[in-house]
């Protein structure tokens, strides 16, 4: 087995010869056989003839613009799934954490341990949970697999609300999905943009101003849902008192949701249209992109069977965490608003957040603003809406109503990061000023006394 993996991997480190053929008849010619002994391999009898010279046909593949995605058969069993997915990443090593902290919360039921804990225990599920959906993405195609991406990137978010919803904590859910959209727009974006700025030696980096224009004015039209129900409530102008924001907050939500669907609609199509495109370009040999090879590192139905485990084992801890919010509040002395708006969303970020700076890191600036801005949008104009109709067929008074100091600082942020990228262009000046914008949020929140989970006013000292 040993000398066939060999054998393999010799003849896979030959195949990206074949992307400059002149290059390498050139070696074949005689630059790389000076040595007399040495046989240039097409002057080989039959009976001389190597197997390992051999280069195995590839699996059918998907072409992308430019880019030769290899989506063959690649189920390996289910040993291999285990090692790929539980062993390849060093944040697994924080798993255990949630099983401690089940134990710990049924031992002691000291939820100043239960928090941190469950917190440490998701950070893991998340991650790996972007990882299975971007093997998923090899069988479906980059549109759908972009849209995968979005969704079960924003997935730990939403299923924590729905906890929280269901436990009647609507504070906790409206705090919580802010606190993803700002930290989506001030921190990883932020980070991205220095860490590019800084490591890429280029005084300026470029990405695509007209996506960015798109999707600053859908953040826009999201604060635009949240500020009416909010000047509703405090200048007490309702027709009815506490029914009328209430009914436009859900409606405002459904026009929302139908906003969001066209535009995934006007995505997936523009994709589409790019792909013929290329396809077509390719055809007629026009050049679009170096051909790089990738392949999954799991087979299709692996993916979704991971995906509906760690969708299951996120769900079971969110329960906990949600139930703990209380308790690490008054055991830690900090607000819950601050937990809900800076903590848990720190959690449910932290795959993206590496994500984009990875991206950045690597001049791929479009990139880092689709994981950053794309999934900001993604919670604006589809997370809070949905997270409101939802809360409606549970029969809870969920609304668009976040308080004024939550949708001031929404929209300040919302502002100052479209301004940032009007111009089509980034530099580590503009991401450290994104991540002081966030230090200054956070602050703000840490000092914010607010109403607690249950909707009473906070006792005053």
């Amino acid at each position: 087995m040993a000398s066939t993996a060999a054998a393999g991997s010799d003849s896979r480190r030959l195949l990206p010869g074949r992307q400059n053929s002149s290059h390498q008849m050139d070696r074949i010619n005689g630059n790389s056989f000076k040595s007399t002994n040495e046989v240039p391999p097409f002057s080989l009898g039959a009976d001389e003839f190597d197997d390992d010279t051999l280069i195995a046909s590839d699996p059918p593949s998907h072409r992308i613009g430019g880019f030769e995605r290899n989506a063959g058969p690649v189920s390996r069993g289910v040993f291999h799934s285990l090692k790929v997915v539980l062993l390849t990443s060093k944040l697994n090593l924080l798993i255990p954490c949630g099983f401690v902290a089940i134990v710990v919360n049924y031992t002691t039921g000291n939820h100043g341990w239960v928090f941190p804990l469950t917190l440490l225990g998701i950070i893991p599920l998340a991650e790996r949970m972007g990882f299975a959906t971007e093997q998923l993405a090899f069988f479906t195609g980059p549109t759908v697999g972009g849209l995968l991406n979005a969704t079960f990137g924003n997935a730990t978010e939403l299923i924590i609300s729905i906890h929280a919803l269901r436990s009647g904590k609507l504070r906790v859910v409206q705090q919580s999905l802010l606190g993803s959209i700002l930290s989506n727009l001030l921190l990883v974006l932020g980070c991205a943009f220095f860490s590019g700025g800084v490591t890429c030696g280029k005084t300026e980096q470029k990405f695509s101003k007209s996506d960015a224009v798109v999707s600053s004015g859908l953040l826009l039209m999201a604060v635009l849902g949240l500020l009416p129900p909010t000047v509703l409530h405090y200048t007490h102008s309702e027709v009815h008192s506490g029914k009328s924001g209430l009914a436009l907050s859900r409606f405002s939500s459904c026009v929302m949701l139908v906003a969001y669907a066209c535009y995934i609609y006007f995505e997936l199509s523009s994709s589409r249209r790019r792909e013929e495109s290329n396809e077509l370009n390719q055809g007629r040999g026009v050049n679009v992109g170096a051909d790089n090879e990738e392949a999954p590192d799991i087979s299709k139905w692996e993916a979704i069977a991971w995906l509906a485990i760690l969708t299951v084992w996120i769900s079971v801890l969110s329960d906990y965490l949600v139930d703990a919010i209380d308790g690490a509040s008054q055991a830690w002395n900090i607000p819950v608003a601050f937990i809900s708006v800076i903590l848990l969303p720190i959690v449910g970020n932290a795959a993206e957040h590496a994500s984009a700076v990875m991206f950045a890191m690597k001049d791929k600036l479009d990139l880092s603003l689709g994981v950053a801005i794309g999934s900001s949008t993604q919670m604006s104009m589809f997370g809070i809406p949905f997270c409101v109709v939802i809360g409606w067929m549970m029969g809870q008074p969920m609304d668009l109503n976040f308080h004024l100091f939550e949708t001031a600082s929404l929209l300040m942020t919302v502002l100052v990061v479209a301004f940032l990228l009007q111009d089509g262009t980034s530099n580590c000046l503009k991401g450290l000023m994104l991540f002081l914008c966030y230090l200054i949020v956070a602050a703000s929140f840490y000092v914010h006394s607010d109403q607690d989970p249950d909707g009473n006013s906070p006792s005053q000292n």
